[in-house]
């Protein structure tokens, strides 16, 4: 019987093969492009492994695909998701983004970091492990959904529906990661949350000449004038009791992000700015961006803004906006914190409406089984430690699978940072992809045992 190592080496074509099956296959959830074709090919997969699998149908939704395998004192849950970013504009690409092309030791293809090259290598992980260790030393369960890159709408709901299902799992492995430009592999412990909203404002009942702006009001003015009491120059939120509801880092929180590298010269060179906000550097900056909420104005739009001039009095106006959020704030409590404020300010006129669903902070101790047996697991497959971060600056659907069962999750992948993750030619590079291989049996290993 071969090794694990031995097993891999011998099935790396057959491997990237079903990489590149994968990644040819269109799965733009976004656009309803592939999406059942892309669901059936994993369901295949994790079936040919031996999984007890299925199709859990999502009303008005694209399915979850949804597997069991093993058995053990310890349930590993696995989250993943077959749908990818559309692959727009493509002229960008070097190579057409569902034709996969391996160049200078990478594959090039649209959502191959995001997220089908984890998705995949973990099944082949799996795969490795029952053909040259034997049976599992615990129980895996998966849930791959359709919907990740449209803001998880019905994840929620899944969870609800099917929560016998997950309830009960030791920790979860979730769907992405990377090395860092260190080489040093990345840990993520959790997730911001996110509400996205826009808001407008209206004047007259059409657009008028500007002339008639001594008397009727802009709407565009209002907009803005709405807005500069949500934030000042100092970059402080400034929404009504936004920040009683902040709940600092704690120890352990601020100490695993101190050993987070941050060379401050080389990230503002990389943003083409000359400082950052408040002239925040180094620890203060790491701070600042994985611990403090967020207001940001996404896009804002009105009257004419095309070749020219157009001398005209708009009757329309809207900004989209994002609010990164932190524990312990909701999307529901923020929401009605500034429908609050702009009523208490003046501006009762102003319209909001929330656009996507919004996402729940993430946040898993870092003392975790899961999160340990990930630091044993790096240490094992790349002979370094991992940096273990706290929380992304991002967000996503952790806590609805996740936190709100009371699962620790931390996140690792194969990824690395010019794998351009929503950006025209994609990648990842082929010798992280067969580390990750390793990394999962060794997460397997430290699990089981711990």
């Amino acid at each position: 019987m071969p090794t694990f190592d031995e097993y891999v080496a011998q099935n790396r074509e057959r491997f990237l093969n079903e990489l590149k099956d994968f990644t040819a296959q269109p799965s733009v959830a976004a656009q309803n492009l592939g999406m059942r074709e892309m669901a059936d090919k994993v369901l295949a997969r994790l079936q040919k492994l031996g999984a007890q699998a299925r199709l859990i149908p999502i009303a008005d939704g694209f399915p979850v695909v949804y597997g069991e395998i093993g058995s053990g004192a310890k349930t590993l849950l696995i989250y993943d998701h077959y749908d990818v970013q559309p692959p727009e504009p493509l002229d960008l690409w070097t190579t057409p983004p569902w034709e996969p092309t391996i160049r200078d030791g990478k594959i090039y293809a649209r959502g191959v970091a995001d997220n089908k090259g984890d998705l995949l290598l973990r099944l082949q992980a799996v795969e490795s492990w029952l053909a040259t260790e034997g049976a599992l030393p615990l129980k895996i369960k998966w849930v791959i959904e359709g919907e990740e890159e449209i803001g998880s709408p019905n994840l929620g709901k899944f969870v609800a529906a099917q929560r016998e299902l997950i309830q009960g799992a030791d920790g979860c492995l979730w769907e992405f990661g990377a090395k860092d430009s260190h080489e040093n592999p990345m840990l993520i412990c959790g997730l911001k949350g996110i509400l996205y909203l826009e808001l407008h404002a209206r004047g007259a009942n059409r657009d008028l000449h500007s002339g008639a702006a001594s008397i009727v009001e802009n709407p565009a003015w209002r907009l803005v004038w709405a807005l500069a009491t949500l934030k000042n120059e100092r970059d402080e939120i400034t929404i009504d009791s936004y920040n009683d509801y902040v709940r600092e880092p704690n120890a352990l929180e601020l100490e695993a992000a101190s050993h987070i590298p941050f060379d401050t010269d080389l990230e503002l060179e990389k943003f083409g700015v000359k400082q950052f906000i408040n002239g925040a550097r180094d620890f203060d900056a790491v701070k600042k961006l994985y611990f403090t909420p967020t207001v940001t104005i996404c896009g804002i739009q009105s009257g004419y803004t095309g070749a020219g001039g157009k001398t005209v009095l708009p009757n329309h106006a809207f900004v989209k906006l994002d609010f990164r959020l932190v524990p312990d704030q909701t999307p529901e409590l923020i929401l009605d914190l500034l429908r609050r404020h702009l009523d208490a300010h003046g501006f009762a006129d102003i319209q909001i409406v929330q656009t996507e669903n919004g996402e729940h902070v993430a946040r898993s101790p870092l003392d975790s089984a899961i999160v340990q047996a990930a630091k044993a697991a790096a240490r094992a497959t790349y002979q370094r430690d991992a940096v273990v971060y706290p929380t992304a600056a991002g967000s996503g659907p952790m806590y609805d699978l996740c936190q709100q069962l009371n699962i620790p999750a931390v996140s690792a992948g194969c990824g690395y940072p010019d794998t351009r993750g929503h950006a025209p030619d994609e990648n990842i590079r082929i010798d992280d992809y067969f580390q990750s291989i390793v990394f999962i049996r060794e997460l397997i290993r430290n699990f089981a045992d711990n």
